[in-house]
């Protein structure tokens, strides 16, 4: 072995265990998110018990938006704490969070045995999830940003997001299989707690896998924020934040969209069976993760710039037909047009992540990344199910979300315009 093999065969395992400890976080975090959501109807009847299904439904994605609420805060906390500290403390600490507000959820007591009770501590339980998500993803993200070589950033970078994929498809597989085997009735008695008490099995495999990685190279130079107020620092990057903000709109929107929104939607208004819902989610979510890394990989050579273009026109031009498939009579046409998205979704989620790690400088990156990313989540996408439940109950009109869905698009091309190129350039 040559006296340059050592080092490099300790690099090489550095970065796989950063790659890991960074995908398995995300992937209890998202598991999370969306194990409620798929459950949204069973959650609602039996923690907001109404005479009107729409008014329990409408309260259990109230509760889901009000976890993004918190979001932002979590960016602030958790991203001051990475920026101060080191990137490392706080993921360590966000996935510990998130596995104990899981796990919880899955213990409460429901309406009927502590009354009003119930609701308040889902409520508190959903504020946990949402402070601990606020410092996960985006930290994540960084950190492999920071670790990658520039030629490789899009692909270090997009581990975490493909983490998120497949905690959302563990959770719409788990939440099909257990419907599908114990049935509706035992599902609403006691089937439901399975799927959260299962995140806290993940919980422990993500705390584990955090503890082996390695601190960021930009933080090891101890480049660390001004001496004065963190925040006012984070405030001298509003430009850069509103446009990653504008930037990830479409994304955050249309995402949960289809893979929170659409399953209660379907079943709701198109009349199809909670189980077939499920699968065709689950199937969508497989087409878009199986997009995810050669998205990011062509975005290293091709440049940001040109995917994003490509992708927001896309959106913009395609939404109202593929919304239009998922009104159809057959499964295969429904399946189509949520495939059709989860294609426009995986090429986002290619691009996206490397993209904002970009846009802001080393020493407020964690805090101006946590804190633009987790207010679009807050403002737009968490609410995203609860606007289009509403705008299609106040207006009679199926294809209200397609138009929301293009106004977003519209929205992010725009960002895109003054966006600079930043493929194969060192990070500040």
């Amino acid at each position: 072995m040559s006296r340059t093999d050592g080092p490099s065969t300790s690099q090489a395992d550095a970065a796989r265990r950063n790659i890991v400890a960074g995908t398995v976080g995300n992937v209890l975090e998202w598991y999370d998110l969306a194990v409620y959501g798929y459950l949204a109807t069973i959650i609602g009847t039996l923690f907001f018990p109404a005479g009107d299904p729409m008014a329990s439904l409408l309260a259990a994605f109230g509760v889901f938006a009000i976890g993004f609420a918190a979001r932002p805060l979590g960016g602030l906390v958790f991203g001051h704490l990475g920026d101060k500290l080191g990137r490392k403390p706080p993921l360590l600490h966000s996935v510990f969070m998130m596995g104990g507000a899981t796990l919880a959820i899955g213990l409460l007591p429901v309406h009927a045995q502590i009354g009003a009770v119930a609701a308040i501590l889902l409520v508190m339980m959903r504020i946990a999830q949402g402070l601990s998500v606020g410092g996960e993803y985006t930290g994540s993200v960084i950190l492999l940003a920071e670790h990658a070589p520039p030629e490789r950033r899009g692909y270090y970078a997009v581990w975490p997001e493909f983490g998120c994929i497949i905690g959302f498809l563990l959770g719409s597989g788990i939440a099909a299989l257990t419907t599908g085997v114990l049935g509706h009735e035992r599902m609403v008695a006691w089937g439901w707690r399975i799927p959260f008490l299962l995140g806290a099995v993940i919980a422990v495999w993500g705390i584990a896998c955090r503890r082996h990685i390695t601190e960021s190279p930009v933080v090891t130079r101890a480049n660390r924020p001004p001496d004065g107020s963190a925040l006012v620092a984070v405030v001298a990057q509003w430009r850069p934040i509103v446009r990653l903000v504008c930037l990830m709109l479409m994304f955050c929107i249309t995402f949960y969209m289809m893979f929170v929104y659409a399953a209660s939607y379907l079943v709701d208004r198109m009349h199809v069976s909670t189980a077939r819902a499920l699968d065709i989610n689950t199937v969508s979510l497989v087409i878009m993760l199986a997009l995810i890394v050669p998205s990011a990989m062509l975005s290293d050579r091709v440049g940001r710039k040109p995917m994003l273009y490509a992708i927001t026109i896309g959106m913009f031009v395609l939404a109202w037909p593929l919304w239009w498939l998922m009104h159809q009579a057959t499964l295969a046409a429904i399946l189509a047009g949520q495939a059709g998205f989860a294609v426009l979704l995986g090429l986002t989620a290619g691009v996206a992540p490397v993209a904002m790690s970009e846009m802001l400088p080393a020493n407020v990156r964690c805090m101006a990344v946590g804190v633009g990313y987790n207010l679009t989540m807050a403002l737009f996408g968490g609410t995203a199910p609860l606007i289009a439940t509403y705008l299609v109950a106040r207006t009679a009109d199926d294809f209200m979300p397609a138009y929301y869905m293009m106004a977003v698009a519209a929205v992010s091309f725009i960002a895109v315009l003054g966006l600079p190129e930043t493929a194969g350039k060192q990070l500040s």
